[in-house]
């Protein structure tokens, strides 16, 4: 992990994710979701059903973050993600691979 954040406002995020260990199955829970009437039903059941992080038995709630608190590349998808958007891709860390629905964002500058 990177060291927190030191300035007086950093950025703020509250995220959910699925953590899986493979591609092929990132790929088809993403399809899953992607193609669901209801995407984020659709996506806390499969963070509570797949997701290897503990998160998941909470649907894969985070909670909310500051900025440095988790891995860069991690992080680099939050900011990068529109607040309540269907996930479009997944992502790679070393602890697996990421789906990603962020609920909220916020500047260091609010």
């Amino acid at each position: 992990m990177r060291r927190m954040d030191k300035r007086n406002n950093p950025r703020k995020a509250h995220v959910r994710h699925i953590l899986v260990a493979n591609k092929p199955e990132a790929r088809d829970i993403l399809e899953q979701i992607q193609n669901s009437k209801k995407p984020f039903k659709e996506f806390k059941k499969m963070a509570k059903r797949f997701s290897n992080c503990a998160s998941g038995s909470k649907k894969g709630d985070l909670g909310e973050f500051i900025e440095g608190q988790m891995v860069l590349d991690f992080e680099k998808a939050v900011w990068a993600t529109e607040p309540e958007s269907v996930p479009a891709k997944f992502i790679k860390t070393q602890f697996g691979y990421h789906i990603i629905w962020v609920h909220s964002k916020t500047d260091s500058s609010e």
